[in-house]
């Protein structure tokens, strides 16, 4: 008998031929789906008990921290983030709680009085626009950034609240801007800042140049400062954009449940992570992939597309023969790791799921077989041909009702 090949070896990746070295910095994570995420024209606010639910997905995946909103927006922003604030403290969860404020007192104060009347300590993001075009449009000048910058941060930290810092469309703003407003910020107080490439503007090269520019800045004005990215995905490039991110030395990624937010939306986190783990930069247990989406989905009333990545209907589900045929002879062998990959480059056992095999036009004769096993029928010659005339008559793939149809007609 020839011996079997090691697993390790059935798989040739590209991926990692001349790669440069694995970052050795912890990569964590801020999940935007009850703030930026909402911001989607399409998406329903959900209620305080829903957006507590879609906090504890969140917490389940081991995702480091999570944005609870802008409660500058007034009394009912208040009332939702200070619920989830209580839920955190009352259910000990480990996770970084963090609220959006523009650099005005009127946005900052309130989350300073929310951690107050909670005790659960909480970091302010103050942001502002940067670029160019906005100063034009806005008719604002560097002066008056930078006295909003020093403002807002220094009445932060005065009312007890940690600061992270962020500009507005960063990626196309020019450097001595960046430079002089994170330097600023940095200079009183702020202990993380966070570049954006908020109208998806960026390539990889353009993020790892811009990394690398504000890693230098903190580097020579406080080293103890960390660093952040948040993308929108605008020309589809958010994810790759992530993971460049912290591979330039990012200590902390953006994202929102199935990429909801504002235009085209923001860097999905559920698919980030899953690359970050197929990465091997992450070991979180990522089972609980599917609820958080649902969940995120269904409260926002979002649909979730069905080719997807990893958790659309259609992600580890086929009809064609060819491509089913190996599915099923890798299961015949009772070998759910080969089953899981050789039609799949995610395997779907990391994350809760599991390879579906159905019957359409598409199909070979192995397919039909595999439903009738499946379903409890013996698969013989008679029935097999049956469900096969009714796939080759079909336009699309037959649901379980048509097929059990066919074996009676």
């Amino acid at each position: 008998m020839p011996t079997e090949p090691r697993r390790e070896d059935l798989i040739y990746d590209w991926n990692t031929v001349d790669a440069p070295p694995k970052p050795t910095h912890k990569a964590a994570f801020d999940d935007e789906s009850l703030r930026d995420g909402l911001q989607s024209p399409s998406v329903r606010n959900p209620t305080i008990a829903q957006k507590i639910e879609i906090l504890h997905r969140i917490h389940a995946l081991g995702i480091d921290s999570v944005n609870l909103g802008l409660p500058g927006a007034g009394a009912h922003a208040v009332a939702h983030v200070e619920a989830l604030a209580r839920e955190i403290v009352s259910t000990k969860m480990a996770i970084d709680p963090n609220c959006a404020a523009r650099t005005l007192e009127a946005d900052i104060r309130p989350v300073a009085e929310i951690q107050q009347r909670t005790g659960l300590s909480l970091e302010s993001a103050v942001f502002l626009g940067s670029s160019q075009i906005r100063l034009l449009v806005e008719e604002w000048d560097i002066r008056k950034l930078l006295k909003l910058t020093i403002d807002a941060v220094t009445f932060a930290k005065k009312e007890g609240l940690r600061v992270m810092y962020v500009t507005e469309d960063t990626t196309r703003t020019h450097p001595d801007i960046v430079d002089q407003l994170y330097r600023a910020a940095i200079e009183h107080g702020a202990s993380r800042v966070v570049v954006c490439d908020t109208v998806g503007h960026s390539t990889p090269n353009g993020v790892r140049k811009l990394v690398s520019f504000v890693k230098d800045l903190i580097r020579k004005t406080n080293p103890s400062v960390q660093l952040d990215w948040h993308g929108h995905r605008d020309r589809g490039l958010d994810v790759i954009n992530a993971i460049t991110a912290y591979e330039a030395g990012c200590d902390r990624l953006h994202g929102a449940g199935i990429g909801i937010g504002e235009r085209a939306g923001n860097c999905p986190m559920d698919t980030l992570l899953v690359n970050m783990k197929l990465l091997g930069y992450i070991d979180n247990d990522l089972r609980g992939l599917m609820e958080y989406v649902r969940a995120v989905s269904t409260y926002t009333e979002v649909p979730i597309p069905k080719n997807y990545p990893v958790v659309g209907s259609d992600a580890f589900e086929t009809a064609t023969g060819v491509h089913a045929a190996a599915v099923i002879k890798a299961l015949a062998r009772g070998d759910t790791w080969l089953a899981n990959r050789v039609y799949s480059g995610v395997p779907a056992d990391e994350f809760g799921l599991e390879q579906v095999i159905t019957v359409g036009p598409m199909s070979g004769k192995s397919n039909c077989v595999f439903w009738l096993q499946r379903h409890g029928f013996e698969a013989t010659d008679d029935r097999v041909d049956r469900v096969f005339r009714a796939a080759k008559q079909a336009n699309k793939v037959l649901t379980d009702a048509e097929i059990r149809a066919a074996l009676t007609a």
